[in-house]
């Protein structure tokens, strides 16, 4: 291992002020910036969201600012090592709260960016992405991936709010974040494909020869089958029970950067992974316990959100039955050839 690296002030100033000039600067001072020793060294701090705290406040945003002057009636949720106002959770993940208002829709667009919608509150809301209807009921997770046309629209009596997952921080960061926005989409006259198609797990359509499945083809996750799958692998299962939203046709994670387990946690039961170079958020869709990142403690309840930086140390504490949505860019670290998980 290398000493004590010089620094810029070691050298003198006439050299400085030639590179300078030059526009190229000395890579030794600033390397250990980019290159530290053994682990990284992020910038993320574990956060919590409260869902008490965010939903007067999203209320309060429908009274303020009609969707027509927000296009999205969002509050985003900012990293606490980045401060407020920073639009990503993780260094590649963006979460934010989104909330509709009965008989309102919001306009169509598509984006570069990939999305997941996380139902937290309410009934009658649905997304329609390339035509098809999705009905948004709590706990569903749905889909709005990489330049498909999406819109939201509202046929129920009262507020239906989501959390937003997106890989946004990735697009910002290479500078190939964009939105083309269009007329309200024409609906399928159809249900969709997670009520069709996709109904049972291991059953997938019949295809004529050189037919292909869209790249997406379920769009819908619904919570009550998933509740259902985690509540069978706790009774034959060993430990906690954790299972991966994936594209039915390949087995793949459902998103090509960003991927979704969902977690169960019974009334008592403790978790602690090993250290993940993932970065996580995780949404609570029901129950009560304790995590602790890091040595910060988080005291988490239904409905509320909180992450943990890459390599972290986490340990989960159920205080009742518990469900979580654990967000997560693993598919990203896997294609770029680095995830990796060491001991505790």
């Amino acid at each position: 291992m290398s000493e004590e690296l010089g620094t810029l002030e070691d050298l003198p100033q006439d050299y400085r002020d030639e590179m300078d000039r030059a526009g190229v600067a000395p890579l030794w001072p600033m390397m250990r910036n980019v290159l530290p020793h053994g682990a990284p060294q992020p910038v993320t701090r574990p956060g919590h969201w409260t869902y008490g705290a965010l939903r007067p406040l999203l209320l309060r945003a429908g009274e303020l600012t009609p969707v027509e002057k927000a296009e999205r009636r969002v509050l985003v949720l900012s990293d606490p090592g980045r401060g407020v106002g920073a639009m990503q959770t993780t260094s590649t993940i963006y979460l934010g709260i989104q909330l509709l208002l009965p008989g309102e829709s919001a306009p169509a667009h598509r984006h570069t960016p990939s999305a997941v919608r996380i139902v937290v509150e309410g009934t009658g809301g649905y997304t329609v992405v390339d035509g098809e209807r999705l009905p948004m009921e709590e706990g569903d997770l749905v889909l709005t991936p990489c330049g498909e046309w999406h819109d939201h629209g509202h046929d129920g009596d009262e507020p239906v709010i989501w959390l937003d997952a997106l890989d946004l921080p990735l697009f910002v960061y290479l500078e190939g974040s964009y939105a083309i926005e269009g007329e309200l989409q024409a609906q399928r006259n159809r249900p969709d494909a997670s009520q069709v198609e996709y109904r049972a797990a291991g059953l997938a359509p019949t295809r004529r020869p050189g037919q292909r499945p869209r790249r997406y083809p379920m769009l819908r996750y619904p919570w009550t089958r998933t509740e259902a799958a985690l509540r069978q692998v706790t009774i034959y299962g060993e430990g906690v029970a954790e299972l991966d939203y994936i594209n039915p046709e390949t087995g793949e994670d459902v998103l090509p950067a960003l991927g979704f387990t969902a977690m169960m946690l019974q009334a008592g039961q403790t978790h602690a992974p090993p250290l993940r170079s993932s970065s996580f958020a995780f949404h609570v869709v029901r129950g009560e316990g304790e995590t602790v990142v890091n040595g910060k403690v988080i005291q988490w309840g239904p409905k509320d959100t909180f992450t943990a930086p890459v390599f972290a140390d986490i340990s989960h504490s159920a205080g009742t039955e518990a469900f979580l949505i654990r967000i997560h860019d693993r598919p990203l670290q896997d294609k770029l050839g680095y995830y990796e998980e060491r001991p505790r």
